[in-house]
């Protein structure tokens, strides 16, 4: 099965080089593509010096964009699993082949990686675990399944939910909305425990003044979901 890694970066050029050496020395039945959302930073040089496979888009197109982009790529390029990982080292490559193994002996469509089954590692500020514990009941009342960790953007992907997401995928903050997007169409979804690391550069996408904005903005989303 052809297997891809998607890597969206925006400003993270204090990580993304060890990022991609570890997936590099680490994952080789996967490839992987770094989505350049229009850095405005290094970003697009070092992955230049260092042949990194990269798309660079013309414009920033934010975190959905970039992440839609993987998944047309993955599409277009007959991918049957792919998977997120962010570009600021976040995310451990070493859970990569325990999501793969989870997806295919469990025929999922998606397994997402979630830091609060086990609770190890970096758990996040306390007030960012408010609104995921939020977003985790909201989700369970929309559509009856229980995502502890439905801010994650570590998840893996089958080729249903790759042709899903290359043809509509939220425009910013879409974690959340995507999860209600595929269970209510009736995929199969699963968590597995994770371990996560604070950011190894760069800054957060999400500032406080944006919390109120994101809690609304992705509160109305997953509504109008529920009522598709």
């Amino acid at each position: 099965m052809k297997k891809l890694i998607i890597i969206p970066a925006y400003n993270e050029a204090e990580s993304i080089e060890a990022t991609v050496r570890g997936i590099q020395s680490k994952m080789h039945g996967f490839d992987y593509v770094v989505i350049n959302d229009c850095s405005t930073d290094e970003t697009p040089d070092i992955c230049r010096k260092n042949n990194f496979n990269m798309v660079s888009l013309p414009v920033n197109l934010g975190i959905g964009g970039a992440v839609q982009t993987g998944y047309i790529y993955a599409r277009d390029n007959g991918y049957e699993i792919a998977v997120q990982m962010d570009g600021d080292g976040q995310h451990d490559v070493e859970f990569v082949q325990r999501m793969a193994e989870h997806l295919e002996k469990n025929k999922l469509d998606m397994v997402i990686g979630s830091r609060f089954i086990t609770h190890e590692g970096f758990q996040s500020s306390r007030l960012r675990r408010v609104g995921i514990s939020y977003f985790t009941w909201l989700i369970k009342l929309c559509t009856g399944k229980t995502i502890t960790d439905p801010t994650s953007g570590y998840r893996m992907a089958g080729r249903r939910v790759i042709e899903l997401f290359a043809q509509d995928y939220p425009k910013d903050y879409p974690e959340p909305e995507t999860a209600v997007k595929i269970l209510r169409r009736g995929m199969n979804v699963e968590e597995i425990p994770v371990v996560m690391r604070e950011r190894q550069g760069g800054v957060s996408s999400i500032s406080m003044t944006k919390s109120i904005y994101y809690m609304i903005k992705v509160t109305l989303a997953i509504l109008i979901e529920r009522l598709r």
